[in-house]
């Protein structure tokens, strides 16, 4: 039974190849990363006053004991991460608190579109993410390339290492770190992504008592199942469901809803 507190994530592959969500702290997300198929979910309850990030790992290759390695988005060799993963990654981050607040980041730079999707909340609740690819129209400057195609896009801040992009030294505040070329790139692309580190405004979400749907790959209006309120509601495209603290009988349940609005 949930808590008052506690909210209830659902987490998407909508991508045509295998990820490998990442998330910190990761105790009640499936000790901190899996595997995730395409059109595959899983379904989180996060504890009172969670706070914490969710990414997206490519190309990844683990053994039976949950060693090995990923092209974008890794947290060392580990299948579990307990620590950040390596840039450039797409950065879901939530606190939870009376008044939730989420946001997805592309400070960091971008290896995957990534949308934050309030579920019954209370408030503004705007969707907040990137659901263009990034990787299409990266500068060339910023491309992170593996067999001759682009595979992620730095921060310009990872790349050129100055205070102006970093947003530190004489930039370190909100009045003299202004968006840059590179950053508008950013937030042309993905209106509702931080595209540098004191994009506030347009960027940081807050919603009250709400669930989450968290898509990799997902177009802007997709409909999606999701579990919240104790209930199963499919309205889309999502095929297969895994939930940590429910039966077989409900990921029964899940593919038949969720088939029968194909």
């Amino acid at each position: 039974m949930l808590t008052n507190g506690a909210r209830v994530f659902t987490i998407t592959n909508n991508c045509d190849e295998t990820i490998w969500p990442a998330i910190t702290p990761g105790e009640s997300f499936g000790g901190g990363g899996y595997a995730l198929k395409p059109k595959e979910s899983r379904v989180h309850t996060a504890p009172e006053s969670w706070s914490g990030r969710i990414w997206g790992r490519t190309k990844c290759s683990f053994d039976s004991s949950g060693n090995g390695t990923c092209q974008t988005g890794r947290c060392g060799t580990s299948l579990q991460c307990t620590a950040s993963g390596e840039t450039p990654s797409t950065l879901a981050e939530f606190t939870l608190t009376n008044l939730n607040f989420y946001d997805v980041s592309l400070v960091d730079g971008f290896n995957l579109p990534m949308s934050v999707k309030p579920v019954n909340g209370k408030g503004n609740c705007t969707v907040a993410g990137c659901v263009g690819d990034l990787r299409k129209n990266c500068p060339s400057e910023l491309s992170v390339k593996a067999g001759g195609k682009t595979v992620a896009c730095r921060s310009a801040c990872d790349v050129f290492n100055t205070d102006e992009y970093c947003c530190r030294g004489n930039y370190g505040n909100a009045a003299t770190c202004q968006p840059t070329t590179y950053s508008k790139i950013f937030k042309d692309a993905c209106p509702t992504s931080y595209s540098y580190a004191y994009d506030d405004p347009s960027s940081i979400m807050t919603c009250q008592a709400s669930d989450y749907i968290i898509t990799f790959c997902g177009g802007k209006n997709q409909k999606q199942c999701s579990y919240h309120d104790n209930k199963l509601h499919c309205g889309g495209s999502t095929s297969v469901f895994s939930k940590n603290w429910m039966s077989s009988l409900m990921v029964v349940l899940i593919v038949a809803c969720c088939s029968m609005v194909l």
